[in-house]
């Protein structure tokens, strides 16, 4: 798939993205340097984000491992202040950070529901909220991953469901309030994306085949095309656009929960 690249369209940005270390996380960061911003990779394992680090600033661009736990607001925010220290300022948050995996709520233990909850909706709270400060003074932007489970009843997903339902209520009440600060707050919601590892643990053996099948496009998305989807949300081209969701799921909500009754019905 060719790019749609507009060289320098972030010169002299910055943007902060959680879960830079691996997936639709990194793949964003590498995109946005790509395009000229300096970028701070934060997550919890600092050798991965390290390793991304050095991708970016091998093809000429300039990055920052921090490693933080998104559930933890005074690490995250420490995270924060050192790109701002590092780069000047923040422009854009990007909140990446997610966990997720196959559990029928009958058995999902109230531990595995409030981790993915800290994760995913705690942790972009999180975000937002240490980097207002910053975003206020640049009239930057926030875009969030969220999910396709979000709107669509779900079987094995209900704590994933829940955060992202939450992310994207999230999205609208800060878009709402701080839209008067000139931040913009948006979301993006992937559908299957090849290449993840969420993929990995909700498509496993044989699963992956039967639910492409079931894409209207016949096929995963990938991470680029993501990444496509959060440059435009960032960029002067989306600059009156605040409070949406972007769906790119080649149509999968169209289908309704179908791909996920199919595994339910299998055992999952």
């Amino acid at each position: 798939m060719q790019s749609v690249f507009v060289p320098g369209l972030f010169e002299n940005k910055t943007a902060i993205v959680t879960g830079g270390g691996s997936g639709i996380g990194a793949g964003i960061a590498k995109r946005l340097a790509k395009q000229g911003a300096s970028v701070a990779l934060v997550g919890r394992t600092l050798e991965k984000l390290e390793n991304v680090a050095k991708e970016i600033e091998a093809d000429g661009g300039k990055a920052l491992a921090a490693s933080a736990d998104v559930r933890q607001y005074d690490a995250l925010a420490n995270a924060v202040k050192m790109a701002v220290d590092r780069f000047g300022g923040i422009d854009f948050a990007v909140a990446s950070a997610a966990g997720n995996f196959l559990a029928p709520a009958a058995t999902l233990s109230a531990n595995g529901f409030r981790a993915v909850i800290d994760i995913d909706l705690c942790g972009t709270f999180n975000l937002a909220r240490a980097c207002f400060e910053y975003l206020s003074k640049t009239k930057g932007a926030i875009v969030s991953i969220t999910a396709t489970q979000a709107k669509i009843a779900t079987p094995l997903q209900c704590h994933a469901g829940a955060a992202k339902a939450g992310i994207e209520k999230l999205t609208r009440d800060l878009a709402l309030e701080w839209g008067r600060f000139g931040i913009r707050v948006n979301a993006v919601a992937p559908g299957p994306i090849e290449g993840t590892e969420g993929m990995s643990r909700l498509a496993p053996g044989g699963a992956e085949d039967m639910l492409k099948k079931r894409v209207p496009m016949r096929r995963y998305g990938n991470i680029h095309e993501i990444c496509e989807a959060v440059t435009y949300l960032l960029s002067p081209a989306a600059s009156f656009i605040t409070g949406a969701s972007l769906l790119v799921d080649g149509g999968t909500s169209l289908l309704g929960p179908g791909p996920f009754l199919d595994l339910l019905e299998q055992g999952g």
